[in-house]
């Protein structure tokens, strides 16, 4: 299923843009009945190309309006300590991403906190669960571009 064609490509289009929208609505997009998408979704969903369908929340709105990148280095590369870090970051819902880097950052944490004292709170946590080298912070001031989209 790797090879997806065109009419695959414009379902997933229009998934990331609204997948709230009626089977109805995402055919007429496409150019499919209702029946012929819905099977065309499921077989995605099963190949695993089509991985869920959420809804973006305005995180400013809900009081989390500081997003921060939390860059990480480490002197333990073990398996036990990558075992705590991950568990750790998983459990802490304010962190949305962690991604384990090249070069002279070990890791990068994306984060969503209400304010500094939000992100203290986190810093504080983190560091009580698992030993960390050094941690530098980058708050973001201003979102140009935010989307989970993919370039199909």
């Amino acid at each position: 299923m790797n090879d997806i064609d065109e009419i695959d490509r414009r379902i997933l289009s229009a998934l990331q843009r609204d997948a709230g929208q009626s089977l109805e609505t995402l055919g007429a997009q496409v150019g499919l009945s209702r029946n012929a998408c819905w099977r065309r979704i499921r077989a995605l969903e099963e190949a695993s190309i089509l991985t869920g369908r959420i809804a973006t929340v305005d995180a400013a709105r809900l009081g989390l309006g500081l997003q921060v990148f939390m860059q990480i280095r480490t002197s333990a590369h073990a398996p036990d300590w990558l075992r705590k870090f991950s568990e750790a970051t998983r459990a802490m819902p304010e962190i949305q991403g962690v991604y384990r880097m090249s070069g002279d950052l070990d890791y990068l944490i994306r984060a969503r906190v209400a304010d500094m004292a939000g992100y203290d709170a986190l810093y504080q946590r983190l560091i009580a669960r698992v030993p960390l080298s050094d941690v530098s912070a980058s708050f973001v001031m201003e979102e140009i571009k935010e989307t989970t989209a993919l370039p199909l």
